[in-house]
């Protein structure tokens, strides 16, 4: 893996990060009502964009701040404090451009054609590889969704689930596998808003309601030559756990490989904005307890230890994942090979951390923190989501365990005296 130079950030992503409180300050004034209603926040999307924060990823050579990881795990951190849905809709295009810059995957002429398109407003990018049958690609199986050869490329027709951001789309990568012979799959890149694309809008979720992640139907939809990304055999060992541009991206074997730096970003770029919820809901659940002051007691619930210890347990968990996530992330800027095979346990530990503090955060208020009139309710119902994106808990905690015992029998191996325990034995 060729290191990331730092010295320092750019002046534009310098300035993109001072406009961060503002922009937070905005989406956090409408997120309640968005989520009550499940509008996409397009507002919010756009205040993000004039920012500067919604291409921050884009490299240098393509005339972009080229902002890296830490960055990245910085903004989504703040944004998923004013609205976890912006931020779930924001970090699938700063993974895209991020992964762009590692990989040029994208040909040229149509990167810039996202970048142009940038430039007039915000050009939002997801990846969809998840499918009602499969499931999460991740845990292995071939698409359904199908590229048929055409005398210009290809055209894809299927289903995706879970696609955050449908609505609002101006490319989608398309996981498919093509119907030849010997099938062949990949990433498929196709126009938001090209002729037989649908929206299905049955997103009716427990939290990120804002996020519009519809169902996207795809009825022989045109795909230029140029535009199939990364094609390869289905039957290939590894074909199953093809690495998209952005998204869920599964571990390779190498620790140095594009897949596993991909997998990397995503380890820890996405949990970033869960703890930005989790710290949304420690600081209402101050202003709460500063403001709540029960009659028998004359003072304000802040006053009393059991409170303080408590808040002090919360603080203490979300500054441990902070910490954790932060450093990685700036190690994996910089080339760390060790950081990039930890990221999955980062991920592990800091959105367990996000959602037990919230939880922590409803058992300290009662009624009160669980009342749709106070936020903390919605910061629950977003911070839960956590869960979700792969790799779950325990395929990571499988892979981790597996490692561990691994290591330890290689160790004993080594002890071992010439001969190994058949000579052990003999004694």
């Amino acid at each position: 893996m060729t290191p990331h130079q730092l010295s320092g950030p750019t002046v534009a992503v310098a300035a993109a990060l001072d406009r961060l409180p503002r922009v937070v300050d905005l989406l956090a004034a409408r997120a309640d009502e968005l989520d009550r209603d499940g509008a996409f926040p397009y507002q919010g999307i756009e205040a993000v964009h004039e920012a500067g924060l919604l291409t921050l990823t884009v490299a240098e050579r393509y005339g972009g701040p080229g902002a890296g990881l830490a960055d990245t795990v910085r903004v989504l951190g703040e944004l998923g404090r004013g609205d976890a849905s912006v931020a779930l809709v924001a970090a699938m295009t700063l993974l895209h451009h991020a992964a762009q810059a590692r990989t040029g995957a994208w040909p040229d002429a149509l990167y810039g054609v996202l970048l142009e398109e940038s430039r007039r407003g915000p050009a939002l990018v997801n990846t969809l590889r998840v499918e009602p049958e499969l499931g999460t690609p991740g845990r292995g199986g071939l698409p359904a969704t199908v590229a048929r050869r055409t005398g210009q490329g290809w055209a894809l027709t299927g289903r995706k689930t879970f696609c955050t951001g449908a609505e609002a789309l101006a490319w989608m990568a398309v996981w498919a596998r093509t119907d030849e012979e010997r099938p062949r799959v990949g990433t498929f890149l196709v126009r938001g808003d090209a002729p037989g694309i649908g929206i299905d809008p049955i997103w009716d979720h427990l939290g990120m309601r804002a996020s519009a992640s519809h169902d996207v139907l795809l009825d022989e939809v045109l795909v230029p030559e140029q535009a199939a990304v990364g094609l390869h055999d289905a039957h290939d060992a590894h074909a199953s756990h093809d690495a998209p541009a952005s998204g869920d991206a599964p571990a390779s074997g190498d620790p140095d490989g594009p897949e596993r730096v991909a997998a990397a970003w995503n380890d820890l770029a996405l949990p970033a904005l869960y703890l930005g919820v989790a710290r949304a809901a420690r600081d209402w659940l101050v202003g709460f307890l500063h403001r709540r002051t029960p009659a028998n007691l004359g003072a304000p619930l802040a006053s009393l230890p059991r409170f303080q210890t408590a808040v002090g347990e919360i603080e203490a968990r979300l500054i441990g994942a902070e910490e954790v996530l932060t450093s990685l992330a700036r190690r994996v800027d910089e080339g760390d090979s060790e950081a990039v095979r930890r990221s999955g346990p980062a991920k592990l530990l800091a959105t367990r951390a996000a959602i037990s503090a919230v939880e922590q955060a409803l058992a300290l208020t009662g009624n009160p923190g669980l009342s749709r009139g106070n936020p903390l309710e919605r910061h629950h119902r977003d911070v839960l989501c956590g869960r979700v994106h792969f790799p779950q808990d325990d395929v990571i905690l499988t892979a981790v365990g597996r490692a561990a015992l691994e290591r330890a029998a290689s160790g004993a191996r080594r002890r071992l005296p010439q001969g190994g325990p058949s000579r052990i034995g003999a004694a």
